[in-house]
């Protein structure tokens, strides 16, 4: 399952108001510091070996290796008091491990 909520579409779309077209959106996999690995989001091209989602009209991409390791991924646009921005979440298991962090 992959979903995207509105208000993550919104500011998706938002940000390329001033351009042609959305461009694609890859979830890809980020090593982790003190809070361990998790996913993030960056513009790129397809590959042959992405799993490939449209979402309102924007195309967001996965590859289908990692995809199938952490399905359900969910994008969601959160603003705290800490701050805002988009946070993907998944089934990816996230631990501090041995790292120093206080």
């Amino acid at each position: 399952m992959f979903e995207v909520t509105e208000v993550a579409t919104k500011m998706i779309k938002e940000a390329f108001k001033d351009k042609p077209a959305v461009p694609s959106i890859r979830i890809q996999f980020m090593e982790g510091g003190c809070s361990g690995p998790s996913l993030g989001m960056a513009l790129d091209e397809p590959c042959d070996d992405d799993a490939v989602f449209t979402e309102s009209g924007v195309t967001y991409l996965v590859n289908k290796g990692l995809y199938d390791q952490v399905k359900p991924i969910k994008v969601d646009f959160v603003d705290t008091p800490m701050g805002s921005g988009f946070h993907v979440s998944s089934s990816l298991k996230k631990s501090c491990g041995s790292c120093s962090c206080s």
